[in-house]
């Protein structure tokens, strides 16, 4: 399983998803659905804009979990 830390990033940056969406060009509820991992893909561009908005690294933002070691 995939986590998603946006909101870790996001409260370590001391800024708000509507800052974030505003300033990576996305809307609110796409940035809510990558938020919540339900997001089935996320652009390589996307995902650059995120980094570089919260100044931080991909293994930041997205976590591999092995669901059989996380029970």
């Amino acid at each position: 399983m995939i986590r998603v830390n946006i909101d870790v990033m996001l409260a370590k940056r001391k800024m708000t998803s509507t800052q974030l969406s505003e300033t990576i060009g996305i809307t609110l509820p796409n940035l809510s659905i990558l938020k919540t991992g339900k997001a089935k893909a996320i652009r390589f561009s996307t995902l650059e804009a995120i980094c570089k908005a919260l100044d931080c690294e991909v293994a930041d933002i997205l976590e591999y979990v092995d669901e059989d070691e996380s029970e």
